[in-house]
């Protein structure tokens, strides 16, 4: 355990804002934030919790507690004929766990290869990309509850994962610090390849025999074509959710926007790309300041140098009327403000 005082949280944000805490505590251990929580000198204190920061933007310094999570570790922890069950520490870097299973063979993450953060944000967020969400693959998490100080086993149905949403999002946000997480992975892979660019990414790198390995790799190259590298410039992937709307509404805006983009859902229902609609508003490559839209792709905000939290919010206000003006549609952010 490490503890540090009014300590700049650049390094710890991929939006690369320069705030600060004003103290930080480091966990490696489950062991010894149990320690940690159960000192008196903690109760009295607000606590925020920060894992690889990919999904964050600050707009100002932190006053509470920040309790920074590097619970590392991975292992397998039961194998059945068909499955294979992975646990990894809330810490861990998720786009290393998802080629750790690649390697061996383990099949179920691959098409959320790249995706920016730790394992501990991979059910809060259920994260999701070319057709596969982190719900396809979740076994179960184990949590500390920052209060009673007990550990509880969440499964499934107990986190209530939705379209980047869960329970710790919004019935239990600021109660938990998810400490593992465990998968359910195939050993007999079921390939998911309908999705976005993928079939066209493989043909074009002349796959002739379909792999895990090979569906990995088309992703990555997908989204490092697309997306900016958070070490380079500034920013937290995808800034807003793809919109749901009625399959009537979808029809209406098809007939005034013949190239709108829409993926069909059950229950009637039509999933937008927010980045086609925020393009056709002229956002695309848009910069001021230091605040902008990503030249490459309209769902991402960036921070080229030195631009505000204040700055990012108010251009996504921006963009958000725009669309909605254009659209009737109201864009939502993804990214967590604070």
């Amino acid at each position: 355990m490490n503890i540090q005082y009014n300590i700049s949280l650049r390094p710890f944000n991929t939006f690369g804002m320069d705030v600060h805490a004003r103290k930080m505590v480091t966990i490696e251990h489950e062991a010894e934030l149990l320690t940690w929580l159960n000192e008196s000198s903690v109760h009295d204190e607000t606590l925020f919790i920060l894992g690889g920061g990919s999904n964050i933007l600050f707009t100002r310094d932190i006053e509470d507690t920040v309790l920074h999570n590097k619970i590392a570790g991975v292992e397998v922890v039961n194998e059945e004929e068909d499955h294979i069950y992975i646990k990894a520490g809330a810490g861990v870097n998720w786009h290393s766990l998802v080629m750790h299973c690649v390697e061996r063979g383990w099949a179920g993450m691959e098409n959320l290869a790249l995706i920016p953060g730790n394992v501990g944000a991979s059910p809060m967020q259920n994260i999701g990309a070319y057709g596969v969400e982190l719900k396809d693959v979740f076994h179960e998490l184990e949590a500390i509850h920052l209060h009673q100080k007990e550990k509880v086993v969440f499964q499934l149905k107990d986190c209530e994962l939705g379209y980047r949403e869960s329970v710790f999002k919004n019935k239990y946000k600021g109660q938990f610090i998810i400490t593992s997480v465990t998968y359910k992975l195939n050993k007999k892979p079921v390939y998911q390849t309908g999705y976005g660019a993928i079939q066209q990414e493989l043909e074009r790198m002349g796959v002739k025999d379909l792999s895990i390995a090979a569906i990995a790799q088309a992703v990555m190259q997908i989204r490092r074509s697309k997306l900016p590298d958070p070490s380079q410039i500034g920013n937290a992937g995808s800034f807003f959710k793809n919109p749901e709307i009625e399959k009537y509404q979808y029809i209406q805006l098809q007939a005034l926007f013949p190239q709108i983009v829409g993926y069909v859902l059950a229950q009637d229902k039509v999933k937008l790309a927010a980045g086609w609609l925020i393009e056709q508003c002229g956002w695309k490559g848009f910069r001021k300041g230091d605040a902008g839209c990503h030249e490459k792709q309209a769902l991402v905000l960036v921070n080229h140098a030195h631009a505000q939290g204040a700055e990012i919010i108010a251009l996504s206000q921006e963009i958000i009327a725009s669309v909605k003006e254009k659209f009737g549609v109201r864009l939502e952010r993804e990214v967590n403000v604070y």
